[in-house]
């Protein structure tokens, strides 16, 4: 199998990463890649946005799959075009990954589908937004309606921010907060069958003990020790399967990643958001943990065969990612700083590029907000987290930041749900 990944960040890194250890993949190119995906395939240029030009560079390589990273060219409307020129894919339609592109879209499909989600009002004027913050009171909850980055929702006990936030957003949701830890939860789909992947949990404020701005996400592990006994087959059944099958009946089929971020509440089980790819830091750790072979997997959903396939094997290992930051990350990163200490990195730590090119002198710079992804795996989470903390020792970046509290309260055993106790 003939494989060419779209996309530059950790996730593709952790897809190449992955993709390469399948012994079923013969040939595997990232476009356009990083400095870290480089040193590992062929990485070829092309703009992810343009459809066309990812057609004609699949096309020409005689590639047997396309795997799409980012939400962008997703949204976009780039793995229609890829479809069109006869190629299989993974990653949905524009209109399917409209789940990800507008969150009013996303909560239409979800009251539809019956979904359990929060509480939420549409709103485009600033009367609109004040009406409904005071509707549902503090924390407010304000969400950018489109992409993002990552950034685009603000949590706050501060109805001044919640309104500042609002004024910058063509179109916002406010909704009510949902108390409790989150969980990701991904799910590999050909547009009717759905197979659920390991879960995980990221962290998204930039600070230790969640504070600060929001990010794309600073870290995540997997698994989740405290997880309730059964609670993957409950989403899979009250979440996933119900959003695919609305999908469908729309005529726009969902075909790709689904990742379901989801709130365990005081009430029960919410989703917080859809994406409609892998996200970034969980792929990370997900992906450390599976046997399966990837290949394999994405091929089956590109080509409507996920029924043929067995559930994904999982390692019982658990996975640590550490997210090292730029100077000025989230707000206006600093870029050009100099980076070293890679090659005194040790198994089972390894890290994943996102954030990084060659300098004309051949130097190894940072190149965007988040930079690197330190990831690990080992017998528990403390062990994990140990061996991704020695790799973070032996690396310099220059006024660089990453959270130390990744995957701390769950290798405590201190991670609670509402409304039950739990000896995790």
């Amino acid at each position: 199998m003939k494989v060419l990944v779209i996309g530059s960040g950790a996730r593709e890194h952790a897809l190449v990463r992955a993709l390469r250890a399948d012994p079923e993949v013969e040939a595997l190119w990232c476009a356009p890649g990083n400095a870290g995906i480089a040193s590992d395939i062929p990485v070829l240029e092309v703009d992810p946005l343009d459809g066309a030009a990812v057609a004609a560079l699949a096309a020409g390589l005689h590639a047997d799959l396309v795997v799409i990273g980012p939400e962008g060219p997703l949204v976009a409307g780039v793995a229609d075009t890829v479809r069109a020129g006869g190629l299989a894919c993974f990653g949905p339609s524009a209109a399917a990954a409209r789940i990800e592109g507008s969150k009013a879209f996303a909560k239409e499909v979800m009251a539809c589908a019956a979904v359990p989600t929060a509480m939420a009002h549409i709103c485009q004027s600033a009367q609109e937004v004040a009406t409904a913050l005071d509707a549902f009171g503090p924390p407010y909850v304000v969400k950018d309606d489109g992409l993002a980055a990552g950034k685009g929702v603000l949590v706050t006990t501060d109805r001044s921010a919640a309104l500042a936030h609002a004024a910058g957003c063509e179109r916002v949701l406010v909704e009510e907060f949902l108390d409790g830890p989150e969980v990701s939860l991904f799910a590999v789909c050909d547009g009717r069958t759905v197979l659920p992947l390991a879960p995980a949990q990221d962290f998204k404020r930039a600070g230790d003990g969640d504070t600060g701005p929001n990010t794309g996400g600073m870290g995540a592990y997997s698994p989740l020790p405290w997880l309730p006994a059964g609670l993957v087959a409950e989403v899979t059944d009250s979440v996933l399967v119900p959003t695919v099958e609305e999908l469908r009946h729309r005529g726009t089929p969902f075909v790709g990643l689904l990742y379901a971020g989801l709130a365990l509440t005081s009430r029960g089980v919410r989703v917080v958001e859809f994406n409609a790819r892998f996200g970034d830091p969980e792929t990370q750790v997900v992906l450390a943990r599976l046997l399966s072979p990837l290949g394999r997997l994405l091929h089956a959903a590109a080509t409507g065969r996920l029924d043929e396939l067995e559930p994904p094997r999982w390692s019982p290992d658990s996975a640590v990612t550490v997210v090292l930051a730029a100077q000025g990350y989230p707000g206006n990163p600093r870029t050009g700083d100099k980076i070293t200490g890679l090659d005194e990195v040790r198994a089972p730590a390894y890290v994943l590029h996102a954030g990084t090119r060659r300098d004309s002198d051949g130097s190894l710079v940072s190149a965007g907000g988040r930079v690197l992804s330190v990831t690990a795996t080992g017998a528990d989470l403390a062990a994990a987290r140990q061996a991704v903390h020695a790799a973070l020792s032996c690396l310099t970046l220059p006024g660089s930041h990453y959270r130390r509290d990744i995957a701390l309260q769950a290798a405590r055993g201190q991670v609670r749900l509402p409304g039950r106790a739990t000896d995790s």
